[in-house]
């Protein structure tokens, strides 16, 4: 295994200063538009926290953050410059962006595990992924070109098995015999509270499914022309992240500014499963501090779904990424090596 060490000796020697920026004057703030990928809520405590922190400020960027939605393009955003920074959902985002050629990098990657379930009644007959082969499960369109490849390949789902989900979790929860599609932190605390049961959740990654997810997106202008604002906003979102995770009031309280629908029940129990499945601290996250990406990580990603048709073989996944600034970041918050 590299040594935290060894990647930050091989820092370029403009990222190798401290990347802190203490503005003389409010005229001196850079602004930066970053757009989620939903609707303000706990998957985006840790930006917001550093938010409501002063965490942006301190380092000399004037953040705004701008909630998302079902017809919220990110990439698209950014793209065209409305957006300066945005959220990637999944993995399959940022390299369908490398494959159609888009220069748009992920730089930061906040959960190490794609919060992607499957999930069912609380029943004796399923206990794990491969006892759901050949059984119907509800999945919607956007899952059959992202998961439901890996599925097949890995499990031996056949397409015969696909119902369509619509994000009316009614059909689910009428039907004890339903597997469906879900968000860890969404679907299943719905379930519960809406049909009085607790559903039984697959998380695939616990199956071995790869790909990183709450994923921090930036052009490529922006890294090539100033990347320490680059490497501001991703020091300033690691720290706030640390923090949310350990007290999340000041971050929830501008989550539920900007979404009023959004409750302290909802908020705790999300939370609460991304500490609980640990989402964030495991793998390169547990291995060289959170928000870490890795090379090999991105290469089997892509050799995964390469595998299973769903890219080239020779698709470079190196263009999906730029690594320097989360590696640099690392320094500022003291891991050990």
């Amino acid at each position: 295994m590299i040594r935290r060490r060894k990647l930050l000796a091989a820092l370029p020697a403009a990222l190798a200063a401290p990347a802190l920026i203490r503005p003389a004057s409010a005229q001196q703030l850079t602004r930066i538009t970053f757009v989620t990928d939903w609707k303000a809520q706990a998957e985006h405590g840790g930006f917001y926290e550093a938010l409501a922190r002063g965490m942006f400020r301190a380092r000399g960027l004037d953040v705004k953050i701008v909630p998302g939605g079902p017809d919220v393009n990110v990439p698209q955003l950014l793209a065209n410059g409305v957006a300066d920074f945005g959220m990637g959902s999944n993995a399959f985002i940022v390299l369908n962006l490398v494959k159609t050629g888009v220069p748009i990098r992920a730089v930061m990657a906040v959960f190490q595990k794609d919060p992607q379930v499957l999930i069912s009644h609380p029943r004796k007959d399923l206990n794990s992924l491969a006892e759901m082969r050949g059984r119907p499960v509800l999945i919607s369109a956007a899952s059959m070109t992202a998961f439901w490849p890996w599925l097949r390949s890995k499990y031996g789902f056949k397409d015969n098995q696909i119902r369509r989900y619509t994000h009316n979790l009614a059909p689910f929860i009428v039907d004890p015999n339903a597997i469906q599609e879900g968000y860890l932190t969404s679907e299943p605390f719905t379930i519960e509270q809406q049909a009085k049961f607790k559903p039984k959740v697959f998380l695939l990654a616990d199956y071995g499914y790869p790909g990183y997810a709450n994923m921090v997106l930036t052009t490529q202008r922006w890294i090539d022309t100033n990347p320490r604002v680059v490497q501001a906003f991703v020091s300033s979102a690691r720290e706030g992240w640390l923090l949310y995770l350990k007290d999340p009031s000041q971050g929830n309280a501008l989550i539920k500014r900007d979404n009023p629908d959004m409750t302290d029940a909802i908020l705790k129990q999300a939370l609460d499963k991304m500490k609980q499945y640990n989402l964030v601290m495991s793998g390169d996250g547990h291995d060289f501090g959170l928000g870490s990406m890795s090379e090999k990580r991105w290469r089997i990603f892509r050799d995964t779904m390469a595998a299973d048709g769903l890219y080239p073989k020779n698709l470079d996944h190196t263009k999906a990424y730029d690594l320097r600034f989360i590696r640099h970041t690392i320094q500022n918050f003291g891991f050990s090596n």
